[in-house]
Parts: C-alpha cells; sequence; structure tokens
C-alpha cells in the first residue's frame, strides 16, 4: 500500500480524529500527538504527510473552520460533541483546503469515522452540515458532476 494511498489517507483521518479529541481533552498541541502517535503506533500504512497536515491545517485555520460549522448547525457550537466536533473540523478543512480530494470522498470519509466513533445517528447529522458546506464551497465540482453524469 502507497503512503498516499486512498487507504493510507483513511487511517491519517483516524488517527486526525483521535488526534483532535485528545487535543482537545488534554491540552496538547498537534506537534505533541504527532509525536506520541509516531512512537505508539506503527505508522507504515498511515499517510504520515496527510496526517500532518490535517492537524496542522485545522489548527492553522480553526477559527474559520469553526465559524463555517457554525453558521450550518442548530445549535451552540460549543454544545456539539467532542468526536462531532473533530469529524466536522477534518471535513470542513478538507472541503475548504484540499480541493483535490473530491467533495463526495470528503462527506463518505467523515460518514466512515462518525459511525465509528460517533453517536447512534451522529452520521446523519454530520452528512448534513457537510454537503451544505459542500454545497457553498465546491458548487462548481458538485454542479459539473450533475451536468456530466
Amino acid at each position: 500500500m502507497s503512503k498516499s494511498s486512498p487507504a493510507a489517507r483513511s487511517k491519517a483521518r483516524r488517527f486526525a480524529l483521535q488526534g483532535l479529541y485528545q487535543m482537545k481533552m488534554s491540552e496538547c498541541s498537534a506537534i505533541d500527538v504527532e509525536e506520541q502517535y509516531t512512537q505508539d503506533h506503527d505508522m507504515k500504512r498511515v499517510d504520515t504527510d496527510y496526517l500532518h497536515e490535517l492537524l496542522s491545517g485545522i489548527v492553522k485555520h480553526q477559527e474559520q473552520i469553526d465559524g463555517l460549522i457554525a453558521s450550518k448547525i442548530d445549535r451552540r457550537f460549543d454544545e456539539l460533541d467532542p468526536i462531532e466536533t473533530a469529524i466536522l473540523r477534518i471535513g470542513t478543512f478538507e472541503m475548504v483546503h484540499r480541493v483535490d480530494v473530491p467533495w463526495r470522498v470528503v462527506i463518505n470519509e467523515s460518514v466512515e469515522l462518525a459511525h465509528s466513533f460517533g453517536a447512534a445517528e451522529s452520521h446523519r447529522y454530520v452528512n448534513s452540515i457537510l454537503d451544505s458546506i459542500a454545497r457553498d464551497h465546491r458548487a462548481v465540482e458538485i454542479n459539473k458532476k450533475r451536468w456530466s453524469g
């Protein structure tokens, strides 16, 4: 498996989710999380460059990302479950800052994370929020698919 394969990227997203959760709960930095994961886990099948980009990019753009999420949710941002928050941050970062990743992949990967780690119906909530963000930030890509598909 290539370090930049879809499976390696999926694993990077899983580690990013765990890292964001850990950063929130223990107030450690992205660098601390990356160092710990490198020491404690076999990262051979993880796209570690992508993991770094996710963690550092989300930290760097957190205010923008959280603002986009807050504009789409039906409650106060601080009322979101920490797992949902982390998943939405990953998906929003990818939607806005990684336009090379197709919008459907961003949503599918986020929904999978919600299925694996979130509450019972969180995958539906994550799907609806990211779909709305996609319509705002990936409209050209979405419309192109509609006209060509």
